[in-house]
């Protein structure tokens, strides 16, 4: 019986971490076309991307973006008692459900393009609207096959829909660009510099579009081919109680609306800040509104982008676990659900802690790295951002796994609440920094932290309180973070000899990044800050646990 635990809480962590690795690698993706494209359209041209890119967020939020999830938890509950006829009747509805949702969103979306974003925006923003639609379709596959606890399609379609946005979010910039002004040069008059940024934004949301497309293409494909299995299993299922469509509908509204309350609310900090900084501040301080959007890309496109990788593998650890935890309390087994919780957290903190520490070290030559057509000033003012930003790494990713651990627990309201109480206090900090000091960009930096340790900190008190939760401290957060400040000063030792030797951030932030990840991992051991139980749930487990027992660091 222990075996079988334990080979069910490995495949757990397995399939999140297949899901992790596939959410890194689009991301890291995402980044290496970022640098392209901001040299094709500027950091003015990032700024009104992400401005229109930030409310259709919300309302692809509101709509669509908690599909995956809501459909994975109720399926997952029916194929827990082998009800594969009303699991099926589950995904056909909510087929219909994000159809009519996404059909009513893109409109929304498209025709009210005005009301949310200025002028310049508006052609980005209505370029993205349709993705929306195309989105909840794609949610709808994803959840599926996640329910079944198989994450494989899922990070596959997530590549595949980086690999066509990156080319054709660079492609379509060059081409509307070219199209709009007859050269891809660089004008000088800056009417024409803002069309230039405004047509290379439209392309760049084209890509954006393409890539759910590819996605969605291929989801489909996958489930045509295991049409055949799905059918064979509903026709062997003998449960005489068949739900209605009606009383399906219905449930899925009901669970569906939680979770997207709680996602919008939960992510509306985003779109807060950008109106805050992007429109009240300037016309507060009579400032000049495209200087405004150029620093709100170098923030939003470059700063919070990187910040934002590590929270891939919290991110898919969440998507994980809900299935998992639903089927458990559906089961009454609410032990098993707090080991379940124990494991994720834990796997959770050993990845992100380590990361948080390296981009607080490491921040200018990663950005570097990652944005070399920037300036001299641009650079330093994103490297600064990225390190005020480090922080929140943490935060994010313990309060985005727990908001799902809640949701699959069944406690659905507890992170609108949480995610509410956060985000009152981080816009009134955000507001008061930004008209009563001169902390300009660095204001939205400090609130969007304060607005992750506050939703970290609420979200584990709920988990406490639903299940009983107790959690385990030193092993969990204080090895893992006294590992990862050796780790951080070798890290900056290495980097700041090699730049004394060579004069070049790239020579030499790669070797310090790897010297940090070997430095981690013999700290970790030495420290006993995870067990080979641990390391064996990992991906390449049993191959790290080899060489640990080969170098002396494991017994």
């Amino acid at each position: 019986m222990t075996d079988k635990k334990s080979s069910n809480k490995n495949n757990f962590v397995m399939q999140a971490g297949i899901l992790a690795a596939a959410g890194i690698i689009s991301r890291m993706i995402g980044l290496l076309y970022r640098s392209p494209l901001h040299t094709v359209i500027g950091n003015v041209g990032l700024g009104y991307y992400q401005a229109a890119y930030a409310y259709y967020t919300i309302v692809l939020l509101i709509s669509s973006y908690s599909i995956p999830s809501a459909i994975s938890k109720v399926i997952a509950q029916k194929l827990a008692v082998k009800e594969y006829k009303n699991a099926h009747r589950i995904f056909h509805c909510a087929l219909v459900y994000v159809l009519i949702v996404g059909g009513i969103a893109s409109l929304l979306l498209f025709f009210g393009a005005g009301w949310f974003v200025e002028e310049n925006a508006v052609p980005v923003l209505r370029t993205l609207a349709p993705t929306i639609f195309v989105y909840g379709m794609l949610g709808v596959l994803r959840g599926y096959f996640q329910a079944h606890k198989s994450m494989v399609q899922t990070s596959v379609s997530q590549i595949l829909e980086q690999i066509a946005n990156a080319a054709v979010s660079i492609g379509g910039a060059c081409l509307i660009i070219y199209s709009t002004l007859g050269t891809l040069e660089h004008p000088v008059d800056s009417e024409a510099q803002v069309e230039r940024a405004v047509s290379g934004a439209i392309g760049s949301a084209l890509g954006t579009g393409v890539g759910v497309a590819a996605a969605l293409l291929f989801m489909a494909g996958v489930y045509w081919l295991n049409r055949k299995l799905i059918l064979r299993r509903i026709r062997r299922d003998r449960h005489e109680q068949v739900d209605s469509y009606g009383s399906i509908i219905k449930m899925i509204t009901l669970v569906v609306t939680p979770f997207i309350l709680s996602t919008a609310v939960y992510n509306l900090s985003s779109t807060v800040n950008t109106k805050l900084y992007t429109s009240v501040y300037p016309n507060m301080r009579t400032l000049d509104t495209v200087a405004i959007t150029e620093k709100w890309g170098v923030f939003s496109g470059q700063a919070l982008t990187i910040s934002n990788i590590p929270i891939a593998f919290a991110s898919a650890m969440a998507a994980a676990i809900i299935p998992s935890v639903a089927q458990l309390v559906a089961a009454k087994d609410l032990e098993g659900a707090r080991g379940k919780i124990g494991v994720a957290v834990k796997t959770t903190m050993v990845i992100s802690i380590p990361c948080a520490v390296g981009l607080f070290v490491l921040a200018k030559p990663v950005t570097y790295l990652l944005f070399p057509s920037n300036s001299a000033d641009s650079l330093d003012m994103a490297a600064k951002l990225l390190m005020t930003l480090s922080l929140s790494v943490i935060f994010y990713a313990l309060s985005t796994l727990n908001s799902s651990i809640l949701q699959g627990l069944g406690k659905v309201n507890a992170p609108i609440k949480n995610a509410a109480v956060a985000l009152v206090l981080q816009t009134l900090t955000a507001a008061v920094l930004l008209f009563y000091t001169d902390l300009d960009l660095y204001s939205v930096a400090i609130a969007n932290t304060l607005y992750s340790g506050m939703m970290c900190l609420l979200n584990q008190w709920s988990v406490r309180r639903a299940v009983e939760y107790k959690q385990e401290i030193k092993r969990t957060f204080l090895l893992p973070l006294l590992a990862a400040i050796f780790m951080g000063g070798a890290a900056w030792a290495v980097y700041e000899c090699l730049m004394l030797l060579t004069e070049s951030m790239v020579i030499a932030v790669i070797p310090a990044v790897l010297i940090a990840v070997v430095v981690y991992f013999v700290m970790l051991l030495l420290l006993r800050g995870i067990t080979e139980q641990e390391m064996k749930s990992f991906p390449k487990g049993h191959l790290l646990i080899k060489v640990a027992k080969k170098c002396k660091l494991m017994k």
